[in-house]
């Protein structure tokens, strides 16, 4: 929390990302790409297929929660141990201002719309939070948030309650040229599948076709604070043959 929400570093690396992803936008929209940057279906272990833009609307669609805005005041209840769900449901409904800007966002938002570029914030908010979750985008300067038009919650794409139904929903209506979040499951839920482990999922996300998407198309935020990239073993985390102990411990490894 000390990092993402009070530090320089962190500050910088989110206006870094959304530097990066607005001149990633201006150069799609000046050569207007044959594909989106929406997966079509998993690929498995084969080539990615993206779905086609055809000549529909360019769209950038926005995570919500750590991608456009901080929750500083969620986050500061939590910090005192004094949050739980019941409490995480009344901030999300309450179209609270006690919130900020993730640094960087606002000047993204305002760039691609100068540039035609319709930007779409994709929440996993529950329903219940449409009308709250608007409130705090419009009062932040991201607005407007129309529930059904530029903001999407859980569940609102019938297909599929998770992010991927909203994705393939948006990207038959757009051309889907940029998508930022802090999470995996910002960007294809298979990185989130059931019962994937700690080192296939690394692993999936920093070679093949994913690992070219990112800085191109996919736009990833910083977020120590949350969310399923933070779980691992000792062992996950820190593989056995690579550890290492100074010789004055007893190391032997590596000689």
């Amino acid at each position: 929390m000390q990092w993402l929400y009070g530090s320089a570093e962190g500050a910088a690396e989110s206006i870094q990302v959304y530097h990066a992803m607005v001149d990633y936008v201006r150069s799609a929209v000046a050569d207007r790409p044959h594909d989106s940057v929406v997966l079509a279906s998993d690929p498995g272990d084969g080539p990615a297929q993206f779905v086609p833009c055809g000549d529909k609307p360019f769209a950038a669609i926005l995570d919500v929660d750590e991608t456009a805005i901080l929750n500083l005041g969620y986050e500061a209840l939590l910090a005192e141990g004094r949050a739980n769900r019941q409490n995480l449901i009344a901030y999300q409904t309450s179209g609270t201002d006690k919130a900020a800007p993730v640094p960087g966002a606002l000047y993204a938002v305002k760039a691609m719309r100068q540039m035609g570029v319709k930007v779409i914030y994709s929440t996993n908010r529950d329903g219940i939070a449409a009308a709250g979750t608007a409130q705090t985008l419009d009062k932040l300067g991201f607005g407007p948030a129309v529930h059904g038009d530029t903001l999407f919650l859980r569940g609102d794409a019938s297909s599929n309650p998770e992010k991927d139904g909203r994705r393939e929903t948006l990207s038959q209506r757009y051309c889907v040229v940029a998508m930022a979040g802090d999470q995996m499951g910002d960007f294809a839920d298979l990185f989130n599948a059931k019962g994937l482990n700690i080192k296939t999922r690394r692993s999936m996300a920093a070679h093949g076709w994913a690992a070219k998407m990112w800085g191109n198309g996919w736009f990833l935020l910083p977020n120590p604070t949350y969310g399923p990239g933070l779980r691992g073993t000792m062992d996950e985390v820190f593989p056995p043959d690579k550890r290492w102990t100074p010789e004055s411990m007893g190391n032997t490894a590596g000689k």
